[in-house]
């Protein structure tokens, strides 16, 4: 062999060795490529299956908080009819009370005029000398309507002066008529005090203990409600 020429042979192994060298290097990297991008397939196909399941516990989360502020609502609005209930009942019977009530006093003005079964005259004499004495001074007028003029005018001042019980009271009729339904209308003299005993007048001032009355005796209303 001549010193110093290189072995072709030597040459063709470290050549092919070297060519090996890269193949298994080439391989080894892109096994790991392919390990890592199967890492990041992995760890990505994973955050997917996190953000999906945490999406839908995210729904099924606001669905049932949606459900709950839904019942919460009807609830309130439930209790807010429940609790008017109550008051449109008392309200309504309330109504119907008045109603009736209403309808008593009106045929009892109605009434009021009628003369048959009671002594009139006497009770018209009663309430002139009820008012008279509840009245100061001496001289007192009576007003009549213009039937109870025509019918029981008669005596009547001479009558009440004498109920009235009281020393120098002077009683005489006015002589127009009043204009009311039926009872008297008493004033003085001088004008300054006048005492409306009709019986329109004294209804409306007892109407509303009469209407109690009525109502607790009818079982339209309980004791102490009206």
């Amino acid at each position: 062999m001549t010193a110093g020429k290189p072995n072709s042979r030597a040459v063709r192994t470290t050549a092919d060795e070297n060519t090996n060298s890269q193949a298994v290097l080439t391989e080894e990297i892109i096994a790991d490529a392919k390990r890592q991008a199967e890492r990041t397939v992995s760890h990505a196909r994973h955050e997917a299956q996190e953000l999906a399941a945490k999406g839908k516990a995210d729904a099924e989360k606001e669905h049932r908080q949606s459900l709950a502020a839904a019942g919460a609502e009807a609830d309130r609005r439930r209790d807010l009819i429940l609790a008017t209930v109550p008051i449109e009942v008392s309200r309504k019977r309330a109504a119907a009370v008045e109603a009736v009530l209403k309808t008593i006093l009106g045929q009892a003005a109605d009434r009021i005029g009628l003369r048959e079964g009671v002594d009139y005259r006497d009770r018209v004499a009663a309430l002139a000398a009820e008012a008279t004495r509840r009245m100061e001074g001496d001289q007192f007028i009576l007003q009549l309507s213009d039937t109870d003029r025509r019918a029981i005018a008669g005596g009547l001042a001479e009558e009440v002066q004498r109920r009235v019980g009281r020393d120098g009271v002077q009683v005489s009729l006015a002589p127009e008529a009043a204009k009311i339904t039926g009872g008297v209308i008493v004033r003085d003299a001088e004008g300054r005090q006048l005492w409306d005993n009709s019986l329109e007048a004294r209804l409306q001032r007892f109407w509303p203990i009469l209407r109690r009355e009525i109502a607790v005796r009818s079982a339209l209303a309980r004791e102490g409600s009206t």
